[in-house]
């Protein structure tokens, strides 16, 4: 018999997993070269990382209150690691936006593996919490 809370709080972190899944390879398509275009990549970033820790903190508290205290553990890790990375992300970014000369490729250059890590880290956090999906969704006997 599934766990309704615990899969509702796999979905919810689903979710903003997905969207950045789907939002963030049409960045490889433009030119961060661009200071709208980086800024908006930005924007993007600190929604998803935002959202994701939102997210982890409701579904870890939603799991912790159905008694499922270890996978509430891992709930709240996710969370802390959108939150933790969305600082340092947007840190890296901001550096990367105010410190370009124009024409420096380089500056690009380093915002493009910016978006790339972040892309990775997403697809990571995603694979891990799909291939979970099976032992989450059982209630424990």
């Amino acid at each position: 018999m599934p766990d309704n809370i615990a899969v509702f709080a796999t979905v919810i972190l689903l979710l903003p997993m997905i969207y950045f899944l789907l939002a963030a390879p049409a960045f490889l398509l433009v030119s961060l070269d661009i200071r709208s275009v980086a800024l908006l990549m930005r924007v993007m970033f600190n929604g998803y990382f935002l959202t994701l820790a939102i997210a982890g903190a409701v579904g870890a508290v939603a799991v912790v209150l159905d008694g499922r205290p270890l996978l509430a553990v891992g709930i709240g890790l996710v969370a802390a690691l959108a939150a933790a990375s969305r600082r340092w992300f947007l840190r890296q970014i901001d550096a990367r936006i105010s410190d370009r000369d124009p024409g420096d490729a380089d500056d690009a250059r380093r915002l493009r593996w910016l978006h790339c890590g972040g892309m990775l880290s997403n697809a990571i956090q995603l694979v891990a919490l799909v291939a979970a999906i099976p032992r989450i969704a059982i209630v424990p006997a």
